[in-house]
């Protein structure tokens, strides 16, 4: 049998988002391929996938990559799941994938789940030409970015941890301007989802009323002009 990569999405909340083939697919393979097994062991065990894992994050993708794509050489057929959403988007995935593209190995992506496409979406901005910018730079080349950005006509999407969330608001009224429209939302799928719409002056505002800032939140922001 010929090797075989697949790149599957998992819910980034609500386990209904789950799709039936990619229950299939990863009752298929061989070996998954997982950011965290403990997370995923509860997702596999929910939906009675008994397929072996094996981690692959950030910190051993480097000293493994190697060891795997040459296993797929051989034959095998493997899963790369995330601890939610879409491998490779703000998650480890593109090393693995590129190497076996200069192997040759089939790859097949399953479309599914990731939060910066409901929350462009639901945010009300132009969502017919983004630009995803992910996480930025906590410090060396923050200041670098944001300043490139700042003529950027279409509508940019950022992803941001809870404790940062008001700090990189602040950032935003400082390069774009405090009246800039802006979405926040946090907890896509889940049982709190929130979006909160207005300019940066006033959404910032609102978070900082509230008495804490849990979950993880993806910032859409409208571009210049």
């Amino acid at each position: 049998m010929e090797g075989k990569l697949f790149v599957v999405p998992t819910p980034i909340g609500n386990l209904k988002d789950m799709s039936f083939r990619a229950i299939e697919v990863l009752k298929d393979v061989d070996l998954i391929l997982s950011e965290d097994t403990r997370t995923s062991g509860k997702l596999l065990k929910h939906f009675e996938i008994v397929t072996p894992q094996r981690s692959y994050h950030k910190f051993n993708e480097h000293k493994i990559v190697d060891d795997l794509v040459s296993q797929l050489e051989q034959g095998r057929r493997f899963a790369l799941i995330s601890d939610a959403g879409t491998p490779a988007i703000s998650d480890p995935g593109y090393l693995i994938v590129h190497k076996a593209i200069e192997k040759n190995i089939p790859i097949e992506t399953l479309p599914g789940a990731t939060a910066f496409v409901p929350a462009l979406v639901n945010s009300g901005l132009p969502a017919e030409r983004f630009v995803f910018e992910g996480f930025l730079p906590v410090k060396k080349g923050r200041q670098t970015r944001l300043k490139s950005l700042q003529d950027e006509t279409r509508t940019m999407i950022f992803y941001e941890s809870p404790h940062k969330l008001l700090k990189t608001l602040k950032d935003f009224e400082n390069y774009f301007g405090e009246d800039r429209t802006v979405s926040v939302s946090r907890e896509i799928s889940k049982l709190y989802e929130e979006t909160i719409r207005g300019s940066l002056s006033e959404v910032k505002k609102k978070l900082e009323d509230k008495p804490t800032i849990k979950g993880e939140f993806v910032i859409v922001l409208k571009g210049k002009g």
